[in-house]
């Protein structure tokens, strides 16, 4: 019995049972602990790929294994959080917006279930992806409770707190998902600093929003890099 083949998808699914975990977590309202869980389990999903290389291990079960653990992890946590917050959001005393509109919160979960199937079978995204990965959206979406819970400004959470804000992020996030926008990959292949100029100024200016915001910086963090995956596009064309 070959025990290294084994050792990849091992992996896989221990990213799975953190993404089982955040779920509960998300249900009791602990959205820290299922924060935690779920950069655990983007942590392991990192892993499962890496040592799938190490030891000349890949396969088609690996890879199917892993959308579907990072579908409970990256995409069923996140549609939950929108979930839970639109359903703080709405009024009590409106049957619609306190009962179905909540709902509406996991078009963010069929937009990673898209994009991962998509992941897949498309070719062109060995080097670099197109369209914001899964992590890096359950990321962004898993900050915002985070950010109303530990943030002191009222305008943030006016504008966390109004379902209308929400739904254009729920939208913005499943279409962003799948966009045929290209994004650079933080994957170092040569040791030079030339050659790594783009991840070396995100990765420095990412840390520098995580001392100073804390929280709040996650989202940012999310944001500059779909901007500066777009900017860099441009100079690429010229």
């Amino acid at each position: 019995m070959n025990i290294k083949k084994h050792i990849p998808n091992l992996i896989t699914l221990i990213n799975l049972f953190c993404g089982c975990i955040a779920v509960v977590f998300v249900s009791q309202g602990d959205y820290l602990m299922a924060f935690y869980f779920v950069c655990l389990g983007i942590f392991f999903d990192f892993f499962d790929g890496f040592f799938a290389r190490l030891f000349k291990v890949s396969s088609p079960l690996g890879l199917q294994l892993d959308s579907l653990a990072d579908m409970v992890t990256s995409g069923v946590v996140p549609g939950y959080i929108m979930f839970t917050m639109f359903a703080k959001s709405a009024n009590p005393h409106e049957v619609i917006s306190s009962v179905f509109i909540p709902f509406l919160g996991f078009i963010v979960t069929l937009g990673s279930c898209y994009r991962l199937a998509n992941f897949n079978i498309d070719t062109r995204q060995t080097d670099s992806f197109i369209g914001l990965p899964t992590p890096a959206n359950a990321l962004f979406i898993l900050s915002l409770p985070l950010v109303l819970e530990y943030s002191d400004s009222l305008i943030v959470f006016e504008i966390l707190s109004n379902r209308w804000v929400l739904l254009a992020i729920t939208l913005c996030s499943a279409y962003i998902l799948n966009a045929e926008i290209p994004l650079f990959a933080l994957k170092i292949k040569k040791f030079t600093v030339k050659d790594n100029v783009l991840q070396i100024v995100f990765l420095l200016i990412s840390l520098l929003l995580v001392i100073t915001l804390q929280y709040m910086a996650i989202p940012l963090i999310i944001i500059f890099y779909v901007l500066l995956s777009v900017v860099n596009n441009i100079f690429l064309k010229k």
